[in-house]
């Protein structure tokens, strides 16, 4: 992209940010939380990308005044000076380019939110439960080395360990922009500890990762909602045995993409706190209408791709974990390494980078920049 065609683009910035930012002070807006989050969240994005248009800008002055001296200066030393600054700020420009392409991609509204992730044993049996319970572990690691805070909401146990089901919200910054990348189909290949005659099998497990609502997101009528208790059961004593602290939540709820009303059932067994586990019963009721209502957005962003690498189908199988190689392929971006004992214990960071690569590439051929 032509350095003209680069700043037009950019034309306006300033005066939009001076308009946001008065009216995040104004009252009434203040007022109305949803159209304060969005503004804040506008705010943000502009205040970086100004940043860095800043910069872009000084480096093209610094490369016209440089020019100037070179055409109007005989002192050998301001003309070498003049020299070195035009070789320096000209190595700079592609890079300053690239990033102000980056920040005028709209991003994704969800990436700021917390998430919710749900991870299921798939085909497998006991074995696949055992694999969604080293998959929890390894997303365990990796939000402790991120310093983001993992909460239970629910959990089913294997027969043979690991979860047949578990769900759980991650805490922290931009969570889901990040964990996005893992939802869908994790296959493993390895011999199971239920196996007694050494052959590999092949299991599934299926990640969902949605993001968390804010209450002001959708709509809920509490009175509607049917609640009932129960004695969570498991580990914790004679605590858990002797007071129903667990909570089911029953809610009808007419799915506006299809116009069909289904009942939607969540527990919540996270504390021995029954108001608790009730506040957090609703927190995963207002994320899974959130995330139905906002499938129609998923699904247009994903068939203008030709790859889905963070939206789509969660059905797609995404990853294979080959343990009598080592090896780790991700089928979304052919991504194959062979540190398969470290990325089970956490280290999924260089995969996640080569996934966001991937994406923004899409994103900027999109965009046409």
């Amino acid at each position: 992209m032509a350095e003209s065609e680069l700043l037009q683009r950019l034309e306006g910035l300033d005066a939009r940010f001076e308009e946001i930012s008065t009216l995040i002070t104004d009252p009434s807006v203040i007022a109305d939380m949803k159209r304060y989050v969005k503004l804040s969240k506008e705010y943000k994005e502009l205040e970086t990308l100004l940043t860095a248009t800043k910069k872009y800008r000084a480096l093209l002055d610094g490369i016209e005044e440089a020019k100037t001296v070179l055409e109007t200066e005989s002192d050998e030393d301001f003309r070498e000076l003049a020299k070195d600054t035009i070789e320096t700020n000209t190595a700079a420009l592609p890079a300053m380019e690239e990033e102000i392409k980056l920040l005028l991609i709209p991003e994704d509204p969800e990436d700021d939110r917390n998430a919710v992730v749900e991870i299921r044993g798939g085909t497998g049996g006991d074995e696949a439960a055992i694999f969604a319970g080293d998959l929890f572990r390894m997303y365990v690691k990796y939000c402790e080395a991120k310093g983001w805070k993992v909460e239970v909401s629910s959990e089913s146990e294997g027969a043979s360990g690991g979860y047949k089901e578990i769900v759980f919200t991650v805490t922290g910054e931009k969570v889901y922009g990040t964990l996005k990348y893992e939802s869908g189909v994790h296959r493993v290949q390895r011999v199971p500890a239920t196996e007694t005659q050494g052959r590999v099998h092949t299991s599934a497990a299926s990640v969902a990762v949605l993001p968390e609502a804010e209450p002001f997101d959708v709509e809920i009528n509490e009175g509607e909602i049917k609640w009932d208790t129960f004695r969570s059961g498991g580990a914790g004593g004679q605590n858990v045995n002797k007071v129903e602290s667990g909570v089911r939540l029953r809610y009808m709820w007419k799915n506006p993409n299809t116009g069909i009303t289904e009942e939607i059932l969540i527990e919540c067994t996270e504390t021995r706190d029954q108001p608790k586990n009730k506040e957090r019963a609703l927190s995963r009721l207002r994320t899974f209408i959130y995330d139905k209502e906002h499938q129609k957005y998923i699904d247009d962003i994903a068939s203008r791709r030709k790859t889905m690498v963070s939206t789509g189908d969660r059905s797609a199988k995404i990853r294979t974990y080959n343990y009598p190689q080592g090896r780790i392929t991700d089928h979304r971006i052919n991504y194959t390494i062979y540190n398969l004992s470290a990325f089970m214990d956490g280290d999924i960071q260089d995969c996640i980078d080569h996934l966001i690569v991937a994406e923004n590439a899409e994103k900027l051929k999109e965009n046409e920049l």
